[in-house]
C-alpha cells in the first residue's frame, strides 16, 4: 500500500465535499474511536475459538474488512491533518517497544512495564 497516495486520495475526497472544516484532529480522533468500537463489536460475544474461525465466513470477512478499512482511513487522515510523519513515528515506536519488551524477558509471555 502506498500510504502517501491513500492520504492524497483522502485529501481530495474531503476537499471535494468541503469536509476539511470538520476534519480537525479532535473530530478525527473521535471518529476513529467510533470506528474502532464498530470493529470490536464484530467480536463482542464470540468465544476466542469462534473469533479465530469467524473469517472463514465470507459475510463476516467482508464486514471485518470494511471496519478495518474505516479504522485505517481515519488513522491516516488523523496523521495527515496532524502533520505526523508516519514512517518516523512508527519506526520510533518500534524502537521504544523493542527496548520496553526485550526478547529475553518477553518471549512467550506478557509482562507489565515498570511504572
Amino acid at each position: 500500500m502506498d500510504i502517501a497516495r491513500v492520504q492524497q486520495q483522502l485529501r481530495d475526497f474531503s476537499a471535494e465535499r468541503d469536509w476539511n472544516q470538520f476534519h480537525n484532529p479532535k473530530n478525527l480522533a473521535m471518529a476513529l474511536s467510533v470506528e474502532a468500537a464498530e470493529l470490536v463489536e464484530l467480536y463482542q460475544w464470540l468465544t476466542p475459538d469462534e473469533a479465530a474461525a469467524a473469517c472463514q465466513d465470507a459475510e463476516f470477512a467482508t464486514r471485518l474488512g470494511e471496519e478495518v478499512a474505516d479504522v485505517l482511513l481515519y488513522l491516516l487522515r488523523l496523521a495527515d491533518r496532524s502533520g505526523l510523519d508516519l514512517d518516523a513515528v512508527v519506526q520510533r515506536k518500534l524502537r521504544l517497544n523493542a527496548e520496553k519488551y526485550p526478547v529475553a524477558s518477553s518471549h512467550g509471555h506478557a509482562r507489565r512495564p515498570p511504572r
